[in-house]
């Protein structure tokens, strides 16, 4: 009998995130692979399925998180080459910064093995709910931090601009679990080259559990060197200038509206006496 592989999002504020979908996936499983924030959310799973195997014993602080998430990997699919009806289950949504579902699937189909992905609630979503951002309305950009800080990416200041991971700020070991000020400072010093010092920051925790408080610690961008980071502790920069009308663009598009208008109302008349 083939085996299978869902990979599910619990959401990120225990038991209030979850999707019937996923829910459903994980009470039917044979095994539930885990990947949980904490150990409340890990026994809230145990209550679901009776056999769920946490993941965050292959971590390891100074152990290359490449080599952490392959050993994952073929933990997830070895059971599933078993002919087992697998369920990996990740908090927040499984497909953001959760690169171990990704590979378990693109792996799992080069073995011809069933494997999907069900969404849920990502630390993404909540922020902008907890925060009040429309993305709409200026526009985010979102980046890892250290690859933010690693490779030159574009910045507008007109939109807001959100670092994820920012506690790692700098690491090219994969090994960390977080980084020091000196690190810090380059992250900094590079964001002071587009914001002015003094500018307001956020520091960004969603809730855990449904008791928690969200964190939103407003700072000056140069206090972050100094700032307590989390591992899940988002930066949001928000914009320190106004849109700028793009006239070029304007003047095309007021060109085509008029031309439009033309041929809709159709050619003027002009009255002979």
């Amino acid at each position: 009998m083939s085996g299978s592989l869902v990979c599910v999002g619990t959401g990120m504020t225990l038991g209030a995130h979850i999707s019937p979908i996923a829910r459903s996936h994980i009470e039917q499983a044979d095994i539930v692979f885990s990947l949980m924030a904490n150990g409340f959310a890990q026994k809230w799973l145990e209550e679901i399925n009776t056999d769920v195997r946490c993941l965050q014993r292959f971590y390891q602080e100074g152990k290359n998180r490449n080599i952490t998430y392959n050993e994952m990997v073929e933990a997830i699919l070895s059971q599933v080459r078993d002919g087992k009806k697998v369920v990996a289950a990740f908090y927040g949504h499984p497909g953001v910064f959760a690169c171990v579902s990704h590979r378990a699937i693109k792996k799992a189909k080069l073995e011809e093995l069933p494997a999907t992905m069900e969404p849920g609630i990502s630390a993404e979503d909540c922020l902008y709910a907890d925060l009040a951002i429309d993305p709409g309305k200026t526009g985010c950009i979102h980046y890892e931090t250290s690859q933010f800080m690693f490779y030159k990416r574009n910045i507008d200041t007109a939109a807001h601009l959100i670092l994820w991971q920012v506690a790692l700020a700098g690491d090219k070991s994969l090994g960390k679990f977080s980084t020091g000020k000196a690190y810090r400072q380059v992250l900094v010093d590079l964001l002071l080259e587009h914001y002015p010092a003094d500018h307001q920051v956020i520091l960004y925790q969603a809730k855990g559990i449904a008791i928690d408080a969200m964190r939103e610690d407003k700072i000056s961008l140069t206090d972050l060197v100094d700032a307590e980071l989390f591992m899940h502790t988002t930066l949001v920069i928000p914009p320190c200038r106004k849109m700028q009308p793009n006239e070029a663009i304007l003047a095309k598009l007021a060109a085509i509206d008029k031309k439009e208008d033309r041929i809709k109302n159709g050619p003027e008349l002009t009255l002979v006496l």
